[in-house]
């Protein structure tokens, strides 16, 4: 893995880490926030390489329109689900209920 892969590994895991408890945010805006705008997809390959890693939340992490298109990245498929249920996020149908309510956006959020 190049340096600069490694880093923007490291840059995604350290923002996902601030996403507050029963909040969720999008591959896109953390690729936007680090500077990196089309990079949701790389965003998402931090976060399977982040498996191993409990201390990073990347349940927390959803697509753009709020579904869990990463779950079956996890131990178990409804391992996403269930921790984000256990944060207080109503899941329905692979879809985060209240999405735009519930959604942290780093750009907004780390001034």
């Amino acid at each position: 893995m190049s340096d600069s892969k490694k880093n923007f590994f490291e840059d995604v895991y350290e923002v996902v880490k601030l996403i507050p408890e029963g909040r969720v945010t999008s591959y896109g805006a953390i690729a936007s926030y680090l500077g990196s705008k089309g990079s949701a997809r790389m965003v998402g390959w931090a976060l399977i390489a982040s498996q191993p890693f409990t201390a990073i939340p990347a349940h927390r992490v959803v697509n753009r329109v709020g579904m869990l298109t990463g779950k079956q990245h996890f131990e178990a498929s409804n391992a996403m689900q269930e921790r984000l249920e256990q944060e207080g996020v109503k899941v329905v149908n692979d879809q985060v209920v209240e999405f735009e309510k519930l959604f942290w956006d780093p750009a907004k959020e780390l001034l």
